[in-house]
């Protein structure tokens, strides 16, 4: 140990402890700052981890067995799926879910854009509108499907009593026709479905710079033009994300479904996700509902990654 004499009295002392060097100091700044990263990160990890990607792993191990839940799973294979090319339900199941994503799709983007477009505007009450437009997404399943279907009573509903009285004389049965039924859940969803949407294409026109505007006013466009040439690209990015998070909306369709319709009448709105609840918790076929999972589920990979693509090659 080194020593040094003190200034006035001569007497010999021990030096100060050398601080420690700036890059030690630095490191363990950066242990700490990454400690408290993570635990502000680890509940939802830990959560993801027990509640989804757990879960979903043991799904494709079920999706390959026997099991009714009180027994032993045995393992069987790919007879799952060969049993699923075979059932005439789930390929009913699986083109009802293509039939209502392809009308629910494209008609919630465009009403929903709509709104967006009309609620930019600087109105009066704008405020109130855009809340009532928002307020059906947050409404209860069970109350939207009860009025929805007094609304298509053939009958006694008054969409029907409408279109009487407008000189149809034969209005659709609706909720009772094996034709009708489809379209008919599909405009409950895009009713329920257009305000959360509309929030999010807002949100995207909102960033819009206005200059673009004025200077394609200067140049002559016209409202029209203005939209094609300024709006629709400047909402690329929010538009991607709207079609994607549409899409695997409208393939998992299943509670509005499953109380307007059960599926009803006979198989006319049966989707793929009420076929796995059907032989899941009501057959108690966990191993062969499982694989139709799977199916759901690759169908919704590969769709997303598709539009990933095509959005990553109109970019370039």
């Amino acid at each position: 140990m080194t020593t040094t004499a003190a200034p006035e009295t001569g007497i010999a002392t021990p030096a100060a402890s050398a601080a420690p060097p700036p890059r030690r100091r630095r490191s363990a700044l950066r242990r700490r700052n990454a400690l408290i990263g993570w635990s502000f990160i680890l509940p939802n990890f830990l959560g993801f981890g027990f509640l989804t990607l757990v879960p979903v792993l043991i799904l494709f191990y079920m999706a390959f067995t026997n099991w009714n839940v009180f027994g032993k799973a045995d393992w069987v294979g790919i007879a799952n799926f060969q049993r699923l090319l075979g059932d005439g339900s789930f390929h009913t199941a699986f083109w009802n879910t293509l039939y209502y994503s392809a009308l629910h799709i494209p008609l919630t983007i465009a009403v929903s854009l709509g709104l967006a477009l009309l609620l930019n505007q600087k109105l009066r009450g704008v405020a109130f509108f855009r809340t009532a437009a928002f307020f059906p997404y947050i409404t209860s399943i069970v109350a939207i499907a009860v009025v929805w279907n007094l609304l298509f009573s053939p009958d006694y509903g008054p969409i029907n009593e409408v279109l009487r009285a407008i000189g149809i004389e034969n209005p659709p049965g609706w909720l009772t026709s094996q034709e009708w039924a489809m379209p008919a859940v599909v405009i409950v969803s895009t009713w329920r479905d257009m305000g959360y949407y509309m929030i999010l294409l807002l949100a995207g026109l909102q960033t819009v710079p206005r200059e673009l505007y004025e200077a394609a006013r200067v140049d002559g466009a016209n409202a029209w033009q203005r939209f094609v040439n300024v709006t629709l690209p400047c909402l690329r990015p929010t538009m991607f994300f709207v079609t994607v998070m549409l899409t695997i909306n409208s393939f998992k369709v299943f509670d509005l479904i499953l109380v307007m319709t059960d599926g009803g009448p006979g198989q006319a709105t049966l989707v793929l996700s009420q076929f796995i609840y059907r032989k899941g918790f009501e057959e108690s076929q966990f191993g062969y509902a499982s694989s139709a999972a799977v199916v759901l589920f690759l169908l919704c990979i590969v769709v997303t990654i598709i539009q990933f693509f095509w959005n990553k090659r109109r970019s370039v």
